[in-house]
């Protein structure tokens, strides 16, 4: 019977078998248990057997508690001491806060909640602490604390004579009597002394333990914080050493309240914070980045200071190089700092890695070598003439590379049309002829250099004439300050840019021939093919650039480019013009620590909860290259055919909307709303949901798309909403063919800057419009919409520390701060 099931099983999914895989599982392990039973030998051997086995297992309480109630057959709960903890633990991240009691109580022999007075089994320590944590979760935080101190006191011999697991037990309840201890003082801004005390002896006790030094060096952190904002009180003093030793802790009770320090306590709180976070990143086997970004933090905001250069200069060198490279893009953003020690320092790391990574540093270097800061383009060339002594042909391949693909972003005749639009607005709107003219000016000076390309050829051809005569007016405006001048150019200028007008819809395919024959030269460069760049995978360079290239019919005309890999793999991408790239590469990095956090949890791992993400890589200002995300049509495409194919008009609301009042805009709101309401009551708003019915081959993948369409959408509208992400319209969400899954594209708008916009501002949180609750599950929101929302943001929210490190990061780079200040002015 089982073979059956489980071979009918097999072939639909592994998810639909995997409940008769764990049967057959338990099977063998009644074999087992029976085989023990009669050779008492190989009950030695069982445990580790088994507790291997059970790390294979999804991470169900369900199945893990079926699986041990037949171990327990055979081993008693002191045999099976490290699988039954490890169920208590499962237990509770998952809810089950009874059945993490029961199973702790059996490994105690006791209840410390009965009637009669009863001591904690200190001899076995690993279950005092789950107990601890147990009472701690249940909401008993005082007892938790109680307790946990008690263990410390009595649970443990003297550190010299404790075997290396005790240690780091030992280690792991400091850590957690700090945390619970700073959670109690959660209203109180200062710094506390005793919490520090604890995250410092847990790093004493296990100085090869990642957590212990985060803790300790976002305390250290706040403290400075702290003490930068307000009146500082010094807590601790630094010894003067090599920089080895902890932080030494001051007598509370030599400080004066309200004792306003010079500035050393600031530095010192700075140089204790670089030590542990250098040591917390060296320490991160997994995603480092909100460390990292920390430290860089610290090391743009005090690297100036020499205390805090020095330590810098020390422990920067104790850091992988390979650490630094998922933060090249805020090491770019400070290059031209003002500040010596800083700018210095930062170039020293940038010669590293692009000793050690080229191919990683080279694309963003080339892009701050073209920036119109003379000091920015001076300090990325340094780097680049460094990295020319050790690496010269992909210094030229890259340069030659990524200046052909700027030019095939954007045409001369998209350039000219793009700032005779901004120019005609300047100059009839805004009277700032001055403005015009700066504007204009380097066009003019691009057509004067000559044509490179056949395509720029036929521009000259076609538009020099005008364009040469409309300069010689604005020459003579400046010589003579005749605004008759200007006024002649702009009937040249018009004439051409309404000839450019009608020129451009006609772009639906590029030829590199035409326009960037060095690229279809170039074969088998050392460069890598952009985005693909991974030290631990083998390098894929680009042997060929295809030879056509798709026009994308919108507003900015973005290309479908292919490059051709080393590896015989096709990588598709989209060269986008006239727009700065460089915030989606931010949000990418958001994304890629909101996933590793989302996978660290078993619950939101279970779900399959993480967010698509794509390569993106800046080429210059104004250009970049996304990587394409395969097998995905946007929601206004997918709208679209769909409505193409049922006869139905693709603006049927709107059209309903206008018959019933035609002056829609001129009506006071509440007449709007009857008016919106009216065209939703007569057409049903359930085309996304027939079109995800349509596009399965079953029901069953028809309801795993289904349930995916709405997780994804409730992961994305959580993290869209912390990142205040606006402009979510059908041509910026794409749905995913095979999964089913939501993938958001264009990051444009952040930190709620769509809120503050004069026309249609945005004040909701983010979109949840009926044709997208339509789609979902017969209860709408409240399923799973709700569910994976309220785990998306509380496990979010239980690691707001690391998200808020990638958030100041966004705030406090110099290459967005700008946009963000003008945005509110």
């Amino acid at each position: 019977l089982l073979d059956n099931e489980l071979t009918a099983m097999l072939s639909e999914s592994y998810s639909r078998a995997y409940e008769s895989i764990v049967m057959v599982q338990m099977l063998s392990e009644l074999e087992e248990t029976i085989d023990v039973k009669r050779n008492p030998e190989k009950r030695r051997i069982v445990p580790s057997v088994w507790w291997n086995r059970l790390q294979g297992c999804q991470r169900s309480v369900e199945d893990w508690q079926r699986i041990l109630q037949v171990r327990s057959l055979v081993l008693t709960p002191d045999e099976m001491r490290q699988m039954l903890l490890k169920f208590a633990s499962l237990c509770r991240k998952s809810g089950k806060l009874a059945v993490s009691r029961r199973t702790i109580l059996t490994l105690m022999d006791c209840d410390p909640d009965s009637s009669a007075p009863v001591k904690l089994p200190f001899e076995r320590p690993e279950v005092c602490y789950a107990y601890c944590k147990q009472l701690n979760c249940e909401g008993r935080r005082d007892l938790a604390l109680s307790q946990l101190q008690l263990l410390l006191e009595y649970g443990f011999k003297k550190p010299a004579t404790l075997p290396a697991e005790l240690l780091s037990l030992k280690a792991r309840c400091f850590l957690k009597l700090g945390q619970w201890s700073e959670q109690n003082l959660i209203n109180e801004d200062s710094p506390n002394v005793e919490v520090m005390q604890h995250y410092m002896y847990a790093t004493e006790l296990d100085s090869r333990a990642y957590k212990p030094w985060n803790a300790l060096a976002c305390a250290n952190f706040n403290a400075l914080l702290y003490y930068r904002q307000r009146a500082p009180i010094p807590l601790f003093q630094c010894q003067n050493d090599n920089g080895d030793s902890p932080l030494k802790p001051l007598n509370p009770n030599l400080l004066v309240p309200g004792t306003v320090p010079d500035d050393s306590v600031i530095t010192m709180y700075a140089v204790q914070a670089v030590k542990c976070f250098c040591r917390a990143v060296m320490l991160c086997h997994g995603n480092s980045l909100q460390d990292t970004l920390r430290l860089l933090t610290l090391w743009f905001d005090y690297g100036h200071i020499p205390e805090v250069y020095d330590t810098l200069i020390s422990r920067i060198k104790t850091v992988r190089v390979e650490t630094w490279l998922q933060v090249i893009p805020q090491l770019i953003a400070r290059i031209d700092t003002p500040r010596h020690f800083v700018s210095h320092l930062i170039i020293e790391i940038l010669m590293d890695i692009g000793k050690n990574h080229p191919q990683a540093l080279i694309y963003p270097l080339t892009v701050a070598s073209k920036s119109s800061s003379s000091a920015r383009r001076q300090a990325a060339e340094r780097v680049l003439k460094h990295m020319n002594d050790h690496s010269p042909n992909l210094v030229q391949q890259a340069s030659m590379v990524s200046d052909e693909l700027v030019r095939v972003a954007i045409l001369w005749h998209e350039l000219w049309h793009e700032a005779l639009e901004e120019a005609s607005r300047l100059f009839f709107s805004d009277r700032n002829v001055k403005g015009m003219l700066d504007l204009l000016n380097p066009l003019h000076a691009l057509i004067e250099r000559g044509a490179t390309t056949m395509k720029e050829q036929s521009f000259n051809q076609a538009y020099y004439r005008d364009l040469k005569e409309a300069q010689e007016l604005c020459i003579k405006f400046r010589q003579r300050g005749n605004l008759r001048d200007v006024t002649q150019a702009w009937d040249l200028y018009y004439n051409v840019f309404r000839r450019i007008t009608k020129q451009l819809p006609l772009l639906s395919s590029l030829d590199l021939q035409y326009v960037s024959p060095k690229l279809l030269k170039c074969k088998n460069l050392e460069l890598a093919v952009p985005g693909t760049y991974d030290p631990s995978r083998p390098l894929v360079c680009i042997q060929s650039v295809q030879r056509s290239l798709q026009v994308i019919a919108s507003k900015q005309r973005p290309r479908k480019i292919c490059i051709n890999g080393s590896d015989g793999q096709e990588y598709w991408f989209l060269l986008k013009g006239h727009e700065d790239t460089r915030q989606d590469e931010r949000v990418m990095q958001l994304f890629g620590l909101v996933n590793t956090i989302l996978l660290q949890n078993p619950t939101t791992c279970r779900l399959n909860l993480t967010i698509q993400r794509y390569s993106v890589i800046p080429l210059s200002p104004n250009s970049g290259l996304i990587g394409w995300v395969p097998n995905c049509d946007t929601l206004h495409a997918l709208l679209r055919d769909y409505r193409e194919k049922k006869k139905i008009l693709l603006n049927l609301e709107h059209r309903i909307m206008q018959r019933v009042a035609p002056d829609y805009d001129h009506l006071p709101l509440m007449q709007k709303v009857e008016v919106f309401e009216f065209a939703l009551e007569h057409t049903p708003g359930d085309d996304l949901q027939k079109i995800l019915w349509l596009k399965s081959p079953n029901s069953e993948v028809w309801f795993d798309r289904r349930t995916n369409y709405t997780r994804s959408l409730a992961t994305m509208s959580m993290v869209g909403y912390i990142l205040g992400l606006g402009d979510r319209h059908p041509s910026n969400l794409m749905l995913e063919r095979m999964s089913g899954k939501i993938v958001h594209i264009d990051f444009g708008d952040c930190f709620e800057v769509a809120i503050n916009r004069e026309k249609f501002p945005e004040k909701i949180p983010f979109r949840l419009t009926r044709m997208l609750i339509n789609a979902m599950e017969v209860t709408g929101v409240e399923g799973n919409f709700r569910l994976t929302c309220e785990k998306v943001m509380s496990t979010l929210r239980a690691n707001r520390e690391s998200i808020m490190a990638v958030l100041e990061a966004f705030v406090y780079d110099p290459l967005f701060s700008w946009k963000l200040i003008e945005r509110k002015c």
